[in-house]
């Protein structure tokens, strides 16, 4: 059980960190704010995130001891 609290934890900031890092790239993209597509920025981070914890599934370097 305590590995599975340790493994949620890194998980999960690799996620958050993968999601802020993709919504950046996205906003980047555009030439200007207002021609940003918030849709796409959220649906594409949102994805992002949920590949970030689905590979975390085969292994955390952070957890390796």
């Amino acid at each position: 059980m305590e590995y599975f609290k340790k493994w949620i934890k890194a998980a999960g900031i690799r996620a958050i960190k993968t999601v802020a890092q993709t919504a950046v790239a996205t906003i980047g993209t555009s030439a200007a704010m207002g021609d940003v597509s918030w849709a796409l920025v959220g649906s594409s981070a949102l994805l992002a995130g949920i590949l970030s914890l689905l590979t975390s599934v085969a292994g955390l370097p952070e957890l390796e001891e």
